[in-house]
């Protein structure tokens, strides 16, 4: 429970209906409480904390104007929400975020009628918006639609679509766009000059004159119409980033200081009483109100649990290197002696290991915001020049790119190489980050080589086998670290197509994929089974394949991605082809998206740690127990 001496206000909001219970003068003191209830929270259970510091009073402020739930909320980037979550109703569970069966990362349908859309990636938030509005319109129903859109995701050229459809509608949709700008390279626009900008442009009299305007005008198309608009708009192009916002249909509003609580009542005032498409711009910082957190907001976004009062303590080194490492000092090292390699990542430079080659390669290194698609075609370009692009990106976050890896990479047979972290189970950020799909979906694509390494050691070698191959090729490896192999600094590439024969055993061989290996050599070696780290997805290596199915009554295939259209599927296709016909046992992840938990607990879950894979080969072949050796499967 909330400590009532400690928080008296917050101690008693459940939900957004007691906050509206509070005079207006009282916000700021819940806010107050509300940014040291976070600060606290996440000390305790980490996970994303700077962009929650950031929107503290204007969550605040927008659930207090608004009839949330009835009125729709909808957040953009999703790791901006644990002040909204605590405000409705999972303050008291919020230091459960991202454990298992605890509070969710990110905004979920299913968890809180409050969470209006579930988001994990960026830039959605003004479509699924205008999609609410146009429904309820066409409904009858009177309820507000508002999206909050920030930390970024206004980069991605999906918001800008969106803007530009809900601009040019007629009749004119009522929607509120809040764009939460907590750029850095812009804070000092928060000053007098900003505040009094705001003042007039969210003001009830210049708004009553600006909808008099449109009454007595008439017609929006009409001459005089069009030229007090485009007198309107140079008006305040004079002053501030409006005229984009409104060329595109919208009425701009501000930049106004997101932090000032009566600014954004007065302001919020106003726009809930007007038609059509508004943005409302307010200026944040991230990590307001916890100095570290303002000083460094890169190394604050997301954090483990630690000490309020010290702050996030440095860990001492790591004893092995994560994949992560191993793509970062690869990158760097094939680099230097290849001049024509460039480096592109769409705004993950420290999720995808890139911060020592944009400091010693800053002139190969682009970062071109979160804009996937963009990233994709752009390798594809500097491709077509003889450049070789190498697209560090997250599993996830490729499927928001796959039209143009199919369309302006595949079909092309274009040079370009794909790092894809976070493949497979990725863990506490749950189904939005979970990368179980790529081995599938990349699997189909004509032309591409795909490759899932089995230690960080092959990571690095297949790296340079994907780097070294002419054509579209994909090295796919999981969250954290390895086995702990030892990385040999030479920059070897690997047969392409060719597995590694692990272990000769008898009856039946166990086919492993990627991270899976290591356990499946556990089990290899309880059952006197063959185990073969297969290294390729595709093509995969025919000739030893073909060779096992003779020797062996069975195969099982084992891969950390869906069993749907993945790397085994690849296997019995071979088979078919061939016109083999041999028991095959599928092992993979469910055919559902799985909860937030730690990356070994899904594994578990889903039947992919020894254990798991162990029960799963002698149910099917119960005849191979009586070589179970249970002392060699329990390291």
């Amino acid at each position: 429970m909330t400590d009532p001496t400690r928080y008296p206000l917050l101690s008693k909001v459940d939900s957004p209906a007691d906050l509206r219970q509070l005079p207006e003068s009282g916000l700021r003191a819940v806010a107050d409480e509300l940014r040291a209830y976070l600060i606290e929270s996440v000390g305790k259970s980490g996970g994303h904390f700077g962009a929650g510091l950031g929107v503290v009073e204007l969550t605040t402020v927008l659930h207090y104007m608004y009839d949330t739930p009835d009125d729709r909320i909808v957040w953009d980037v999703g790791h901006q929400c644990y002040p909204h979550k605590i405000l409705t109703g999972r303050r008291d569970r919020i230091h459960t975020v991202k454990q298992k069966d605890g509070v969710a990362p990110f905004p979920k349908r299913e968890e809180s009628e409050f969470d209006t859309f579930g988001v994990g990636h960026s830039s959605t938030s003004i479509s699924a918006a205008l999609g609410m509005a146009i429904a309820n319109a066409r409904a009858g129903n009177p309820r507000k639609v508002v999206a909050v859109i920030g930390d970024g995701a206004m980069t991605a050229g999906m918001a800008y679509e969106a803007l530009n459809h809900a601009g040019g509608m007629d009749p004119e949709p009522d929607l509120l766009v809040i764009l939460n700008d907590n750029r850095m390279s812009i804070s000092e626009a928060v000053g007098g000059l900003t505040q009094m900008l705001g003042r007039m442009t969210g003001s009830k009299t210049l708004n009553a004159l600006r909808e008099g305007g449109k009454k007595l005008l008439g017609d929006k198309n009409s001459p005089p119409a069009r030229f007090v608009k485009r007198w309107e708009e140079h008006w305040k192009g004079m002053f501030v980033p409006s005229t984009l916002f409104e060329e595109m249909g919208f009425h701009y509003t501000g930049p106004i200081d997101g932090h000032d609580v009566d600014a954004l009542l007065g302001v919020l005032k106003t726009l809930k009483t007007l038609k059509g498409p508004q943005l409302l711009h307010v200026i944040t910082t991230k990590g307001k109100g916890y100095e570290l957190a303002e000083g460094d907001q890169i190394g604050y976004h997301a954090v483990s649990p630690f000490d309020p009062q010290t702050g996030v303590v440095a860990k001492a080194g790591a004893s092995k290197p994560t994949y992560t490492d191993v793509f970062g000092d690869w990158l760097c090292d094939m680099a230097a002696v290849d001049e024509q390699l460039l480096a592109i990542t769409p705004a993950m430079r420290e999720g995808s290991g890139l911060v020592r080659f944009s400091k010693e390669f800053p002139q190969r290194y682009f970062d071109v915001a979160i804009a996937e698609q963009h990233a994709l075609t752009l390798a594809a370009g500097m491709a077509c020049e003889g450049a070789k692009p190498v697209v560090a990106i997250y599993s996830t976050f490729l499927q928001r790119g796959y039209d143009q890896l199919v369309h302006d990479v595949a079909i092309q047979d274009l040079d370009v190489l794909l790092a894809i972290d976070r493949g497979g189970v990725v863990g506490p950020d749950g189904a939005t980050h979970a990368g179980n799909l790529d081995l599938s979906f990349l699997r189909c694509v004509p032309n591409m080589v795909v490759m899932a390494p089995a230690d960080e050691n092959e990571c690095r070698q297949l790296l340079t086998t994907g780097y070294s191959h002419t054509g579209p090729a994909a090295v796919r490896y999981p969250r954290g670290t390895g086995p702990g192999v030892a990385i040999q600094p030479s920059l070897d590439a690997l047969p392409i197509g060719k597995a590694d024969l692990r272990r000769n055993g008898s009856r039946i061989a166990l086919l492993a994929f990627g991270a899976i290996v290591p356990a499946a050599q556990q089990v290899g070696e309880a059952l006197d089974l063959t185990v073969v780290n297969m290294r390729f997805v595709k093509p995969l290596d025919r000739t030893l394949l073909l060779e096992l199915a003779k020797t062996h009554d069975g195969f099982a295939t084992l891969e950390d991605n869906v069993v749907a259209g993945g790397a085994g599927s690849g296997v019995a296709e071979l088979l078919a082809a061939e016109g083999i016909s041999m028991p095959i046992l599928h092992l993979g992840l469910p055919d559902a998206f799985q909860h937030h938990a730690s990356r070994e607990d899904l594994l578990a879950e889903a039947g992919l740690d020894a254990a798991g894979i162990r029960a799963a080969v002698l149910k099917r072949w119960p005849g191979l127990a009586g070589s179970f050796r249970p002392q060699a499967a329990t390291a």
